[in-house]
C-alpha cells in the first residue's frame, strides 16, 4: 500500500529535522554566522562549485536577515517545513502546499551565500517529492538536507 510505504521516510525526515532544530538556537549577540563551505564527512566538499554570489544583496553574514537570530529561525523553519510538504499534498491541503512552496522560494533567496546552493537543492528535492515520493524512500531528501542541517548546526548556536 502507498501510505505505507510513504509513512517510514516521512517518519524518518521529520526526525531528521526534529533533530537539525534542536541543536538550533539563536546565537548570542554580536556573533555571526561563520561561513559554511566546508566539507562532510567523506570530505568532499558541501559547497556548490556552481555557487554564485546573488545580486539582491544578501551576501552579508546573515544574507537578507536581520540578525543571526532571524536567519536561524527562518532557515530551520524552512527546511524543516520541506521535508513535510508531501504530507501537505497527500493530505490535499493545496492553498497550503502552494503558500509554503512560496516562502520556501522566497526563504531560497534570501539564505546567506554560503547556503544559496544548498538551500536551493533542499528546496528544487521538496517540491519534486510533491509528484514524486521516490525522492524519499531513495534518500534524496535526506541528502539534500543534509548540508543546510550541517549549515544550522555550525552557524546557529
Amino acid at each position: 500500500m502507498t501510505s505505507k510505504n510513504i509513512a517510514r521516510p516521512l517518519a524518518a525526515t521529520a526526525l531528521l529535522a526534529a533533530l537539525a532544530l534542536t541543536g538550533c538556537s539563536a546565537p548570542q549577540a554580536g556573533s555571526a554566522p561563520s561561513s559554511a563551505a566546508g566539507t562532510s564527512a567523506g570530505g568532499e566538499s558541501t559547497a556548490s562549485a556552481s555557487a554564485t554570489p546573488s545580486p539582491s544583496g544578501t551576501s552579508g553574514p546573515f544574507g537578507g536577515f536581520t540578525s543571526a537570530a532571524e536567519a536561524c529561525s527562518k532557515i530551520s523553519e524552512q527546511a524543516t517545513g520541506a521535508t513535510l510538504l508531501p504530507l501537505s499534498a497527500a493530505q490535499g491541503k493545496t492553498a497550503e502546499l502552494e503558500q509554503f512552496k512560496t516562502e520556501l522560494a522566497e526563504t531560497a533567496e534570501r539564505v546567506p551565500d554560503s547556503l544559496k546552493a544548498d538551500f536551493a537543492n533542499l528546496k528544487e528535492v521538496a517540491v519534486a517529492g510533491v509528484t514524486d515520493q521516490t525522492v524519499f524512500s531513495s534518500g534524496k531528501l535526506q541528502a539534500a538536507m543534509a548540508p543546510v542541517t550541517t549549515w544550522i548546526a555550525t552557524n546557529c548556536k
